[in-house]
């Protein structure tokens, strides 16, 4: 952090100290068993053997008692010759329980909470009144108020004294940022001074989210990875995709050997996951399907918006932290005038017998189109072909609304067995002479018993 000199002697002088969360003072220690300097480690293979060692260990090392209560065999002594010593074995972990207060600024990330404790101090011999405060944060594209006592200025501050106030800001920008803090006060000979002090800091991004999607016939997948670029732990306390409007969002979990349906507690206690610091990796798969409400997707030229990912955390001893990634593009839509989907399928087709198809066609416009014709293409031989109309070769649709649909069913039947495709459905706009084909393909399964 850095302070710009101010011109001019000032009475009041402002101290800042950011306010976090204590870390875990790690003390590694060299420290040992005696038994391992005494006897070798296969000692212990000889159950006697090993009885005995308590009573020859009891003038060097400290006893258990039953009750689990440890003893010194010398309390007088003061040379700490058993410093060393593994008194429990918790000691070889180096933690002896104490939290250490940061010794710098540190780093600042996105997604955080700046909190500061701001002191003022009156460093010279005579009181100071009428003391305006105000702190701002200064970016590269706003600057926002966080703190103005103009409207109750703080009355004196005595010689030697001071006036102390905290200050918290939400990190949502990343680069270079600047705290302001401003006095205006009256000075000894009445005199109204104004005293300005910056405090420079930099935010970084603690996350890099990199995404791929992908698209299997209706089905968008997509695929999160979240790497750690701090220098801490962070545990990812929630990962949720939300999806944009006409998506339905799944989110796809590996194999677990502990289900969590035997687990009554497990959507209220969920573990954390662990990104380790440095580099650390997760990866999220989503399975996305457009919504079957029936409405219009919306309109977005050359785009296709799936959602957002909302991402929270905690560093070491719980310092919270957010993030809210931007809108997540799939692949490009190309607007289509019409859109022919499969609402219902005979789950079993037997071969040579017919079945009948439920279709749907969905005027995407602002404008009524139709009426249409529809028929099966028979570009295909017929030695080739699995799947062919059982009946009137041509069907006939009247109008359909702008943003509107309207259901038919098309008569077929199969001529092969196994895992055949109906494709060739052809729709022809009797008004505006337009033919659109390839709208829609199908795999079913025909079987021959």
């Amino acid at each position: 952090m850095k302070m710009s000199s101010t011109q001019g002697p000032h009475s009041l002088a402002f101290r800042v100290m950011r306010l976090c969360r204590p870390s875990l003072h790690v003390d590694i220690p060299v420290r040992f068993d005696p038994s391992d300097l005494l006897f070798g480690e296969d000692l212990f293979d000889d159950p006697v053997a090993a009885s005995h060692l308590p009573r020859l260990l009891a003038d060097t090392v400290s006893t258990t008692a039953a009750d689990g209560s440890t003893t010194s065999a010398d309390p007088s002594d003061l040379s700490y010759r058993n410093r060393f010593l593994l008194q429990h074995p918790s000691d070889s972990l180096g933690l002896p329980g104490l939290l250490l207060l940061p010794q710098s600024f540190g780093a600042i990330y996105l997604g955080e909470t700046f909190c500061s404790y701001i002191s003022i101090n009156n460093s010279s011999n005579f009181e100071v009144r009428d003391v305006t405060i105000k702190a701002e944060i200064q970016t590269e594209r706003q600057r926002i108020l966080i703190l103005d006592t103009s409207k109750s200025p703080v009355e004196s501050i005595r010689a030697g004294g001071r006036y102390d106030f905290i200050v918290e800001h939400d990190v949502k920008e990343l680069g270079a940022h600047t705290l302001v803090c401003t006095a205006l006060y009256n000075d000894n000979d009445g005199e109204r001074k104004y005293l300005p002090q910056y405090f420079k800091f930099m935010v970084a991004n603690p996350l890099s989210v990199r995404t791929k999607v992908r698209v299997v016939k209706e089905t968008t997948f997509l695929e999160a990875s979240i790497e750690n670029h701090t220098k801490s732990n962070l545990y990812m306390d929630q990962v949720d995709f939300e999806p944009a409007q006409n998506w339905n969002a799944t989110i796809l979990r590996g194999v677990d050997h502990h289900p969590e349906s035997k687990q009554p507690m497990s959507d209220v206690f969920k573990p954390p996951i662990l990104l380790r610091s440095g580099g650390g990796i997760h990866n999220f798969l989503y399975q996305l399907k457009l919504s079957s409400d029936g409405s219009p997707l919306p309109k977005v030229e050359g785009s296709n918006v799936l959602g957002k990912l909302q991402i929270t955390w905690r560093t070491n001893l719980g310092e919270p932290g957010r993030l809210q990634t931007q809108q997540i593009l799939g692949s490009p839509i190309a607007q289509k005038d019409i859109e022919l989907r499969a609402v219902e399928v005979p789950s079993i087709i037997m071969l040579e017998k017919p079945f009948v198809v439920r279709l749907n066609l969905a005027n995407q416009t602002d404008r009524v189109l139709g009426p249409f014709e529809v028929w099966v293409s028979q570009s295909d031989s017929l030695d080739e072909k699995a799947i062919m109309v059982n009946g009137l070769l041509t069907m006939h649709l009247a109008q359909v609304e702008a943003f509107s649909s309207s259901e038919f069913e098309l008569n077929l039947i199969a001529v092969k067995h196994g895992v055949q495709k109906i494709t060739g459905i052809t729709v022809f706009d009797t008004c505006e002479k337009k033919t659109y084909d390839s709208l829609l393909e199908l795999e079913v399964f025909v079987d021959s018993q």
